[in-house]
């Protein structure tokens, strides 16, 4: 039968339950990128910003454009020019399309029945954008969570998998990343070491995924430019080098990984003087792969802003914002406060949330071990 032509009746509403899902953004605190690079790492997701997705019944299934993200009515031409060369071509209806797709053939190639009926997906989020908070993948990862439930088919697919069908999604899209973000946001916040190891990946496909207590993290700081650079230019010529055998591309992106190893055991202890110093080798450990160039004149600022007044200070992504530890205290946050101030930086605390995931989500939890 011709996809496009429908049974009678096939697309008519039948359930009317509305689904509804949070999906936050991410700080990638220890280890990244080495997620890309079969390495390790820690991650959270953070209560301060977050996308959302709403999935309600409908007769024909609609993508709802968001009436900023996807904006397609403009002033004027010269409205229209300024939109794309501050925010690109990119909403977030592609996400949503991606992911049912990638959703869809998923099910299909694994054996799940889904109903046909239709439904009406749309979004909305607060993630600020290129702060390397991980905003798309939020996208997808809410918008997925409401396919699970409106199929009924939470239970069959599993958490650990869930992370790879997001990133599938994305990839779609030539959006090039790891799993650790759509690991952190399908986990539904908490506090999460991932080993990537290759022989965890080839066996499992996926990582080896730990939750630790969220509570362990000392109060932590966020800081980001109200005009951020693209984050999505930094993995480029890295990841051509690991792949050509770079030895000191390789040797350093071992010991990035080696440094979330490191953080599990100094957060489990409470060592906070150990982790102020495991955050900076992070970001040292990046400038040195991938060059002030590629990293960008206002990321570099960032951390360099908070070093100045001795905080630890490392990228939440691959730039465009910075987590900050200030160990002294108060006084020290103070003194970020203003730093960031006089800069042009916008400075929050951050927002820890603890794992959300639901009893059905645990029962999907797999035992395997490689």
């Amino acid at each position: 039968m011709d996809p496009n032509t429908k049974p009678a009746e096939s697309g008519k509403v039948q359930d009317k339950r509305v689904f509804e899902h949070r999906s936050f953004a991410r700080i990638g605190f220890l280890g990244n990128p080495s997620d890309v690079y079969v390495g390790r790492t820690i991650s959270f997701t953070i209560g301060n910003f977050w996308a959302w997705a709403k999935l309600e019944p409908s007769d024909h299934l609609l993508i709802k454009p968001h009436p900023f993200h996807d904006l397609v009515q403009f002033h004027s031409l010269d409205n229209l020019v300024y939109r794309l060369e501050n925010d690109g071509y990119y909403g977030g209806v592609r996400l949503i399309m991606a992911i049912c797709k990638v959703f869809r053939n998923y099910c299909k190639d694994n054996g799940i029945q889904l109903h046909d009926r239709n439904f009406t997906l749309s979004y909305d989020t607060n993630i600020p954008r290129q702060t390397g908070l991980s905003g798309s993948s939020a996208i997808v990862s809410a918008a997925l969570s409401c396919l699970l439930d409106f199929y009924n088919v939470r239970q069959l697919i599993r958490i650990e998998v869930r992370p790879n069908i997001i990133l599938n999604a994305e990839k779609e899209l030539g959006i090039i990343a790891g799993l650790q973000d759509r690991v952190a946001q399908v986990y539904g916040g908490g506090l999460v070491h991932m080993d990537f190891s290759k022989e965890h990946m080839d066996k499992l496909g996926y990582g080896i995924y730990t939750i630790m207590d969220i509570n362990l993290l000392p109060p932590l700081y966020l800081i980001y430019a109200e005009n951020p650079s693209d984050s999505g230019k930094v993995h480029s010529t890295v990841r051509r080098r690991w792949l050509d055998g770079d030895e000191f591309i390789i040797s350093s992106m071992a010991e990035v990984a080696k440094l979330a190893e490191e953080g599990r055991t100094a957060l489990l202890k409470k060592d906070y003087s150990k982790l102020k110093e495991l955050m900076n080798r992070n970001f040292d450990l990046r400038r040195s792969m991938f060059g002030d160039e590629c990293l960008g004149a206002m990321n570099i600022e960032m951390v360099e802003v908070a070093r100045k007044i001795g905080a630890a200070a490392k990228f939440t992504g691959s730039g465009g914002a910075v987590v900050a530890f200030c160990p002294d205290g108060p006084s020290q946050v103070k003194l970020l406060e203003e730093e960031c101030r006089k800069s042009g930086f916008i400075v929050v605390p951050v927002q820890l949330v603890p794992t959300r995931l639901s009893s059905s989500d645990l029962k999907t939890l797999s035992d395997s071990k490689p």
